[in-house]
């Protein structure tokens, strides 16, 4: 294998395991709103993570990013610090886990197209077929069995998957400067001023009666969706294309359902099976066109 080809699979293998921590990240959000408030979670999760990730550019002594890399950094925030986390929760208040995955499957397709706009990527025809194709058997299938119309929770859901979009591109392409950890570290520390007063005004009256579920879904998408995910996600990135990576997403409603059924015990149908392997197709094929 040439240093290319070696490149290319670390940069394939780091963005499905940034996937596989985002899968769950629903689940968690749904677990965290059982005992504490959707405005809350989403200014605890982005303040415990700034609070990490401060400490660890300290202790690696990193430089602080150039001017011309602040608004860049501060797109990012917005995206997915702030964004995503506050829309996908005020979301999970009306609507569950399960009808918000039919809006994840949306993701990818988000993710390119800010790419393509934000870093001058011009994937081919084919790809954006593939792309699409992929984004409706998402879609699809995690659309079966909805019958309550479009509502609040739907535009929010809508929404949240815009900015991230946004967010994911902007980082990508920050990432080949700054690295990946850094993006997500330094995005969530320029997000500390507004996030922690935030946590702190916000904060339940009685801490005990918020259960441990509670508890271990704030950790969860505090540490992981919003920090270490976020690791090898913008290093993949970086290293795979925002396009192309980006398309390992389609994967994720359907390693948010496993979650969903190792969590909360969902039964896996045979139609996710079949398909999830129609998605992981059109991943690997969009992989080779893009």
């Amino acid at each position: 294998m040439t240093a290319a080809q070696h490149g290319a699979a670390g940069a394939w293998i780091d963005g499905l395991i940034g996937v596989s921590i985002f899968s769950a990240s629903l689940v968690a959000t749904r677990l965290a709103l059982t005992g504490m408030d959707a405005l809350f979670l989403s200014a605890a999760r982005a303040a415990l993570a700034g609070l990490a990730g401060a400490m660890a550019l300290a202790a690696f002594r990193e430089k602080r990013p150039r001017g011309r890399d602040i608004p860049a950094l501060m797109i990012v925030a917005a995206g997915v610090v702030v964004g995503f986390p506050v829309l996908t929760a005020l979301a999970l208040r009306t609507v569950s886990a399960a009808h918000g995955t039919v809006f994840v499957g949306l993701l990818p397709l988000a993710t390119a197209l800010f790419g393509a706009l934000r870093s001058g990527e011009r994937p081919s025809p084919t790809f954006w077929l593939l792309s699409i194709c992929g984004a409706l058997i998402t879609v699809g299938f995690a659309a079966r069995g909805l019958e309550s119309p479009p509502g609040l929770g739907d535009a929010l859901m809508f929404a949240a998957v815009l900015v991230c979009g946004l967010g994911y591109a902007e980082g990508g392409v920050l990432a080949r400067r700054l690295g990946g950890w850094q993006v997500i570290a330094w995005a969530t520390v320029l997000s500390l001023p507004v996030s922690l007063p935030l946590a702190l005004i916000l904060s339940p009256s009685a801490f005990a009666s918020i259960p441990m579920p509670a508890w271990a879904g704030l950790a969860y998408v505090a540490l992981f969706s919003m920090l270490i995910g976020f690791v090898f996600w913008y290093r993949a990135l970086a290293r795979g294309g925002i396009a192309a990576i980006g398309q390992l997403q389609l994967l994720q409603p359907f390693l948010g359902l496993g979650v969903a059924a190792l969590v909360l015990g969902e039964r896996i149908e045979p139609a996710m099976i079949g398909a999830a392997a129609a998605v992981a197709l059109c991943v690997a094929l969009a992989r080779r066109f893009a």
